[in-house]
């Protein structure tokens, strides 16, 4: 298991480092400095990230929404109050300072539950699938309407289904979707092409929703490919 471990008590590292040994098959990266643990994290994307959360220069509860959804988070901080922020981030476990490796070793035991209720089955011409609150969802193509994004997740809004909050960005999300089915007409926003009702003043107007899908500057010219596509 990779893992990396910030935060700017080199002491904190240190019990970090003793209880990875100990519980095994971990190959552990420590960083003092916020900056350079990003960077390697951004580099390596690791299986897991101990983040501190009050730093001298940073905070954690930001740092961790610039990591990719697929590496669990563990906070690991004195301060107690953090606990909701960390959570609001989907982190996977906050261990309140001092650590003890008994509770060390519970927070690893959810990480693996984690990893293992997230291995993603292979996307297919029908469906794909997509991790949710740390679960694989498949949701089938057929079934999505829109897609509007929201920070690193992206909302899927479905016909005769509840909308989905996949941990996914609105780029990795396009690159996942078919081109002949789905199509980005805004940095917000991408449509099902075959639920498109009609077009109206650089806004696309969907079937079984009243939500108007605007058309961004960058997107006009898929836009007018799209409607000559219709005549």
């Amino acid at each position: 298991m990779r893992c990396v471990a910030i935060d700017d008590e080199p002491i904190a590292l240190s019990i970090i480092k003793e209880y990875c040994d100990r519980y095994g098959d971990i190959d552990l990266h420590t960083f003092t400095s916020p900056v350079e643990g990003m960077d390697f994290i951004r580099r390596t994307n690791p299986d897991v990230v101990f983040l501190d959360i009050e730093m001298n220069s940073h905070n954690g509860v930001e740092l961790a929404r610039e990591i990719s959804t697929q590496t669990c988070v563990i906070f690991t901080t004195a301060y107690a109050g953090y606990a909701l922020d960390g959570f609001n981030v989907d982190a996977v476990d906050f261990l309140h300072k001092p650590i003890f490796y008994p509770r060390f070793e519970k927070a690893m035991e959810k990480v693996r539950r984690f990893m293992t209720a997230s291995q993603a089955a292979p996307d297919t011409d029908d469906a794909i699938s997509l991790k949710v609150a740390h679960k694989n969802v498949v949701v089938k193509l057929s079934e999505i309407l829109y897609i509007e994004a929201m920070d690193n997740y992206v909302k899927i809004f479905r016909k005769g289904h509840p909308m989905l909050l996949p941990q996914i960005t609105m780029k990795e999300m396009c690159n996942r979707l078919p081109t002949d089915k789905f199509v980005r007409l805004h940095r917000s926003y991408i449509v099902s092409i075959a639920d498109i009702e009609k077009f109206s003043n650089r806004k696309v107007y969907l079937r079984h929703t009243p939500q108007a899908i605007p058309v961004g500057r960058k997107y006009i010219e898929s836009y007018k490919e799209l409607q000559n596509s219709f005549k």
